[in-house]
């Protein structure tokens, strides 16, 4: 019987199929040929959320092919629906832990691009060891770009973000421009569901784009 929702209306079944990957089902080393049978660029999104960076990158970039990690299961599942509904052949979400998937599953200097946006800050100092872009992860990051890749990273809380500068000065990265995502709508810079909320609420909004020398 099909979900009802609190609003009386009929609620979308979500469903992952392909589109949604846990780790078990990801080849590894993970690359386009073992994912997607062909030899396109490889670009990583940590933290997928509801899949719009995903949807609107595959659709506009068909030649690239478009890996996102998701922790929270009732986002990889509406992530994962969204690109099955699309029918995003260049595009795939896994469920699982970023960290442990990127260094267990992708070999060094394999990938296009990272795209990390609005990261969890763990505003609480006690909380800040949690933080997923520490200097070692941020390092390990860049090991896994091809020469002339690039990281791109966004978030809402200042504090975090001067800590993330830090950490990519000490990689073997050169800051560049950052580049405004598909998703993106004129005001914005990466267009996904936390930076519409973070800019109606009046917050600041950081971005940091750096490239591995060719």
């Amino acid at each position: 019987m099909e979900p009802i929702s609190p609003r009386g209306g009929r609620r979308r079944q979500r469903v992952p199929g392909e589109h949604g990957l846990t780790p078990e089902a990801v080849p590894r080393p993970v690359g386009s040929a073992a994912l997607f049978g062909n030899d396109q660029p490889l670009e990583l999104e940590i933290g997928s959320g509801k899949g719009m960076f995903l949807l609107a990158e595959s659709g506009a970039r068909p030649e690239v092919n478009f890996l996102g990690i998701e922790y929270a299961r009732r986002y990889w599942i509406f992530a994962a629906d969204r690109l099955r509904r699309a029918e995003r052949g260049n595009a795939r979400v896994v469920l699982t832990e970023a960290s442990a998937f990127v260094r267990g599953y992708i070999e060094k200097e394999s990938l296009s691009a990272i795209h990390v946006y609005f990261p969890d800050p763990w505003p609480k100092t006690r909380h800040h060891r949690r933080r997923l872009l520490q200097p070692a992860f941020v390092e390990e990051l860049a090991s896994k770009l091809s020469p002339g890749a690039r990281l791109s990273i966004a978030t809402d809380h200042r504090e975090y973000f001067e800590q993330i500068v830090s950490s990519v000065k000490r990689c073997p990265l050169v800051t560049v421009d950052f580049a405004r995502t598909c998703a993106a709508l004129e005001s914005e810079v990466v267009g996904s569901n936390f930076e519409r909320k973070y800019r109606r609420e009046g917050r600041n909004i950081y971005m940091l784009a750096a490239e591995k020398p060719i």
